[in-house]
């Protein structure tokens, strides 16, 4: 069997302890000649909604993501479950067109396969975006949101298990998981494009039900501004390898109990297709510009 030796971007002989370095391998080896060995510096994962930025790409490529070598797909409405490869400005992006969720059953360490990938592909910034319950009462649906710092509230790591040295270090720090020079970038690509944005805190539940009103009032006494049910896995994975990060949370509706309506996905769609403008103009400047 193969493994990827993801900071040297060369194949390596792999052993029996890391059967994860080889479907690395192999999806590495199937894209790399799908792209014709392009090696995009930028990865980007679009949440619920939020796919059609794709579509403003140029020199684009796609491919979806059932015929990807162990890539996990996702069934959820609102993320198209494909990978496309293009250009923003003079850079080229590497654009994962939705996401597979814990709640739909896969490990952790299953979901973090894509971001693995994109690093053996050359990938050394990671943008994740997602699209999120507000519990800052600050936040409005359509707020765009820089995110700071995260809470895990699902009691485990990707990073489970034997560690493969080759991929990152056995205790990777999360001081800054979401890379302060990003922030910095976006804030100023937002401010000359005309958008305001918020920072916050996110917090992950598993899903796929809401929250209650009585988790929501315990994430705010924790410090949590956002709640959702992803993004965290990919960002610790990347932390892992070395990426760095940049995550913005499109707020979608207010959390559990702040509101006197239930809570739907379809309230998700419709208000990320309402924001899906500025959000575009806001990723392709970020993009374009990235230091």
């Amino acid at each position: 069997m193969l493994n990827l030796n993801i900071k040297g971007g060369n194949l390596m002989r792999e052993t029996q302890e890391f059967p994860v370095a080889s479907q690395i391998a192999e999806a590495y080896e199937f894209l790399a000649k799908q792209f014709d060995k392009r090696a995009p510096k930028i990865g980007l994962i679009l949440g619920s909604g939020l796919g059609n930025f794709a579509e403003s790409l140029e020199n684009v490529s796609s491919i979806d993501y059932p015929e990807i070598p162990h890539f996990p797909d996702s069934r959820v409405p609102g993320h198209a479950g494909k990978l496309c490869l293009g250009t923003v400005g003079k850079n080229s992006v590497l654009v994962m067109c939705g996401r597979a969720h814990y709640y739909e059953g896969l490990t952790l360490q299953r979901l973090v396969l894509p971001v693995q990938v994109m690093a053996a592909l050359g990938v050394k910034t990671l943008i994740i975006t997602n699209a999120a319950g507000g519990i800052n009462r600050n936040f409005r649906p359509g707020d765009l949101v820089l995110i700071q710092d995260h809470i895990n509230m699902l009691g485990d790591s990707p990073l489970r298990g034997p560690n493969d040295d080759k991929l990152g270090k056995r205790f990777p720090d999360m001081s800054e998981a979401y890379n302060r020079e990003l922030r910095d970038h976006a804030s100023a690509c937002a401010e000359k494009i005309g958008l305001k944005l918020r920072w916050g805190v996110y917090a992950i539940m598993s899903g796929p039900n809401y929250e209650t009103p009585a988790e929501i009032q315990m994430l705010a006494r924790l410090g949590a501004d956002l709640v959702g049910m992803s993004t965290v896995p990919e960002v610790i994975a990347a932390n892992h390898l070395g990426l760095r990060v940049l995550g913005i949370s499109c707020v979608t509706n207010l959390a559990a109990g702040m509101a006197r309506h239930k809570l739907s996905h379809e309230e998700v769609t419709e208000t990320t297709a309402r924001v899906e403008k500025d959000f575009s103009r806001l990723l392709s400047e970020v993009i374009a510009t990235l230091p």
